[in-house]
C-alpha cells in the first residue's frame, strides 16, 4: 500500500455543493482537485443520472468551481474564457461572466454578463435572478471617465500607492482590504446585462434567500464595526418595497430560509451574565433557537429551543474543499445540518416544531439538496473524502481511492475529568506499529474552539501516523456539539480547557504505554495555536511544539483582526478597556519567559484572523527566553492556508511541520 504523504494532496478529488436539477432527474455536482502546475486548485461541473446512477463530467475546462439550474433545466456557472472580459478584469474592470451549459452534452456556451463582480446567484421565475455582489466605493470615481483616464483610475484602484481606511473591521480574511466595500444585494437582468441593486451604497448584506416573489436577506444598515447583529428584511418584488422584520441590534442570528409564508431563523437572545451570575445566560456563545417571523405580520414565535449548530457543521479537516447547501425548505419540512457530539448530521423540524432524528450517519454530512424528499448529500465518512450519497446512505459517487494507502483507523477513547464531564478523544497508530516498540506521538488540537474533532479522514494526521507517530486528539470544553454548558469557556480560556486537554494526554499515556513520554509534540492552529502558545507558557512535558495562526495577545489581537473587537470581548468577558489585567492574565504572551519547549511558529502575512503579530510576538519572546523557536511566515496566505491555500504552501506546510516534530521528537 502506498504511504500518505504531504504530496498525496495532489491525489485527492474533492466532492461538494450537490444541486438536484429542477425536474429531479440528474443532480449536479462539483469536483476539485490541487493543480501542481498553476499552484492553485481546479474544479469541473459532473453529472449523476438519478435513476441510472451513471456518473460523467460535464465541464473539462478546470474552471466550473460553482454553478446554478435553470428553471429550463440547463447549467449556469460564472468563468473567465472570453478574452476581452479577461482582459478588463485584469485591468481591475469588476465583470463577471456565466456560460451555459446543456446537461444533454454539447459545449457550454456563452450566457450573459455583467459589469460587477458577483459572488452569489439565485434564479427568479421570470428569467431574472437576485445577486449579491461586492460594491467597492473607490469605483464610483470611474463615473463618466473614458479612455486613457478611465485606465490610470484603474490602475490606482488595482495598485494603490496606498491604503486609505474609513471603516471598521478595515479587513477581513481572505478579502484583504475591505474598507469602503459592501457586499449588496441586486436584481440582474441578463437580457440587458444590468443589475439594479435592492440594497444601499452603507448596507452591508451577510444572506438571502428567495421564494414566491419575495426576497428574504440579512444585514446591517452601518457596515462600519460591524459586529452587531444583523437586522432581517424582505423586499417585494412586485412593488419594489422593503420591509424590516426584525430590526438591527435585537437578536443574534442567522436567516436558514424562506418557508412558505414564514422565514425560519436560528436566533438567540443570549446576553452577557450579570455579575452576581443571576439570571446567567452564555452571551453570543450561546446556540440559537428556531424561530419563525411572519411575512405578512412579523411576528416572530419560536418554534423549538435547540443547543446545537442550524445550517452548518463544525466537524475539522483538511481534506475537503468546496460549498455546498447548509439548509432548505422541502414542503412541510425543513432540512438543516448541525453538528451534535463528534459529528454532523441532517436533520428536519416540522411546522410545529418537532426536530427528527438523524438522517445521516455518524461523520460529517457537509453539504446536501432536497426535492420531493428525495435527499442526495455530500458527506466525509471514515478513510474516505467527500462523497455522494442518497437519503438511504447509499454511496452514488466514487472518487476517493482511500483504499490504496496505508490508513490508520481512529480509535476513539472517552473518559470523564475531574469536573465529571465526559471528554472525547482519539487515536492514531503509527504505521507498521510493533507491540513494546517505543513511539513519539503528536498532539494536535482543533480550533474554533466552537469546532470539533470526529473519526474523519484528516490529511496532515494521517501524515504523521505514516511518519511513526501516534496521533492524539480531543474535543476539550468550549468544542461544538456538547450542548451550551459545555461549549462555554468564555472568560476561562487557558484553564478548563487547559486540564482537559492535559487531562487527555495523561489517558492516552497511561492506554498507550508504547508511546514515550519524553518524545510527544504538540501542536495546533487557531485556537488550537492560542492553546499551543498556552501549554508552552505552563509546563515543559512536550519535546517539541508547533503553534499555528495562532493568538498570543488578546490586547492587540483585539485591535489589528477582523473578528477582534467582537472576539475578544465575548471570548474573554472583558476589553482592554474594562479589565486589561484580564486580557492579559489570558494572554500565552505573559507567559512566554517561562518556555524551554522548542516551538515552531506557522503565520501567514495576509492572515487577518489572527494578525501575524502574534506569531511575530511570541517567536521575539521565545528568543528572549533562550528557547529554541523558528518562524516560518507564509507570504500570500490567509487564515485558511492548511485547508485551501496554495497547494504548494500547503505541502511546505506539512514538510516544516514534521522536520520539526523528527528534530526533537526521534
Amino acid at each position: 500500500m502506498k504511504k500518505i504523504t504531504p504530496q498525496t494532496l495532489y491525489d485527492f478529488r474533492f466532492v461538494s455543493a450537490p444541486s438536484i436539477s429542477p425536474d429531479g432527474t440528474m443532480t449536479a455536482f462539483v469536483v476539485s482537485r490541487a493543480d501542481g502546475e498553476t499552484n492553485g486548485y481546479k474544479g469541473d461541473i459532473w453529472l449523476l443520472d438519478n435513476a441510472s446512477g451513471a456518473v460523467r463530467q460535464a465541464t473539462q475546462g478546470g474552471d466550473g468551481r460553482s454553478f446554478i439550474w435553470t428553471a429550463e433545466g440547463t447549467i449556469l456557472f460564472p468563468c473567465q474564457r472570453d478574452p476581452e472580459a479577461k482582459k478588463r478584469a485584469d485591468a481591475g474592470e469588476p465583470v463577471t461572466v456565466w456560460y451555459e451549459l446543456d446537461p444533454k452534452g454539447g459545449e457550454a456556451a456563452p450566457a450573459f454578463q455583467v459589469p460587477a463582480r458577483v459572488t452569489a446567484i439565485q434564479r427568479l421565475e421570470d428569467g431574472r435572478y437576485i445577486c449579491l455582489y461586492s460594491h467597492d466605493k473607490r469605483y464610483d470615481a470611474l463615473e463618466g471617465l473614458t479612455g486613457p483616464d478611465r485606465d490610470r483610475a484603474l490602475k490606482d484602484i488595482a495598485d494603490p500607492a496606498y491604503y486609505v481606511l474609513e471603516d471598521c473591521p478595515f479587513w477581513f480574511n481572505g478579502m484583504h482590504i475591505t474598507s469602503g466595500k459592501r457586499d449588496r444585494l441586486a436584481i440582474l437582468d441578463p437580457a440587458a446585462g444590468t443589475i439594479e441593486p435592492i440594497t444601499g451604497t452603507d448596507f452591508y448584506c451577510h444572506g438571502f434567500d428567495v421564494s414566491g416573489g419575495l426576497v428574504a436577506y440579512t444585514g446591517s444598515p452601518d457596515a462600519n464595526v460591524n459586529n452587531k447583529p444583523s437586522g432581517v428584511y424582505v423586499y417585494d418584488l412586485a412593488t419594489g418595497q422593503t420591509r424590516c422584520l426584525l430590526a438591527p441590534d435585537t437578536m443574534r442570528g442567522d436567516l436558514l430560509g424562506i418557508w412558505g409564508d414564514k422565514l425560519l431563523m436560528a436566533l438567540t437572545d443570549g446576553a452577557l451574565p450579570v455579575a452576581d451570575g443571576s439570571g446567567m445566560t452564555y452571551g453570543d456563545d450561546q446556540y440559537c433557537d428556531l424561530y419563525t417571523i411572519d411575512i405578512a405580520s412579523g411576528a416572530l414565535e419560536k418554534l423549538a429551543a435547540y443547543e446545537a449548530s442550524l445550517g452548518h457543521g463544525s466537524v475539522g479537516s483538511d481534506a475537503r474543499l468546496g460549498g455546498g447547501r447548509g439548509a432548505k425548505a422541502d414542503g412541510d419540512l425543513f432540512y438543516f445540518l448541525t453538528t451534535v457530539g463528534d459529528s454532523t448530521y441532517l436533520r428536519t423540524v416540522d411546522r410545529a416544531g418537532h426536530i427528527s432524528g438523524d438522517l445521516t450517519p455518524g461523520g460529517s454530512c457537509d453539504s446536501f439538496d432536497v426535492q420531493d424528499g428525495k435527499v442526495v448529500y455530500c458527506g466525509l465518512y471514515g478513510p474516505d473524502l467527500c462523497e455522494l450519497y442518497d437519503g438511504a446512505g447509499n454511496r452514488l459517487t466514487h472518487f476517493s481511492r482511500t483504499e490504496e494507502y496505508d490508513y490508520s483507523a481512529p480509535e476513539m477513547h472517552v473518559f470523564t475529568n475531574r469536573d465529571g464531564y465526559d471528554i472525547h478523544g482519539w487515536a492514531l497508530m503509527p504505521a507498521g506499529y510493533q507491540p513494546g516498540k517505543k513511539y513519539p506521538a503528536i498532539l494536535n488540537i482543533h480550533g474554533g474552539p466552537r469546532t470539533v474533532f470526529g473519526d474523519v479522514f484528516h490529511h496532515e494526521m494521517q501524515v504523521w501516523a505514516g511518519a511513526g507517530y501516534f496521533v492524539l486528539y480531543c474535543n476539550p470544553r468550549g468544542s461544538d456539539g456538547r450542548g451550551n454548558d459545555f461549549g462555554f469557556i468564555s472568560g476561562k480560556y487557558g484553564t478548563i480547557d487547559y486540564e482537559d486537554v492535559m487531562a487527555f494526554t495523561d489517558e492516552m499515556l497511561a492506554k498507550y504505554p508504547d508511546i514515550d513520554p519524553a518524545r510527544v509534540g504538540v501542536t495546533g492552529g487557531s485556537y488550537g495555536g492560542f492553546m499551543t502558545n498556552w501549554i508552552i507558557g505552563h509546563t515543559d512535558r512536550f519535546a517539541a511544539a508547533a503553534s499555528q495562526r495562532s493568538i498570543a495577545n488578546w490586547t492587540t489581537f483585539e485591535y489589528t483582526t477582523d473578528i477582534g473587537l467582537h472576539f475578544a470581548a465575548t471570548q474573554m468577558r472583558a476589553t482592554t478597556d474594562t479589565d486589561v489585567e484580564k486580557m492579559w492574565s489570558h494572554s500565552p504572551l505573559k507567559y512566554a519567559k517561562n518556555c524551554t519547549t522548542p516551538t515552531l511558529f506557522i503565520h501567514s502575512d495576509n492572515d487577518f484572523r489572527c494578525w501575524m503579530s502574534e506569531g511575530l510576538a511570541m517567536f521575539t519572546a521565545l528568543k528572549k527566553a533562550g528557547a529554541e523557536t523558528k518562524l516560518c511566515l507564509f507570504r500570500g496566505e490567509n487564515h485558511e492556508l492548511s485547508r485551501s491555500g496554495k497547494p504548494k504552501n500547503r505541502i511546505s506546510r506539512m514538510e516544516e511541520i514534521l522536520a520539526w516534530m523528527d528534530k526533537y521528537c526521534k
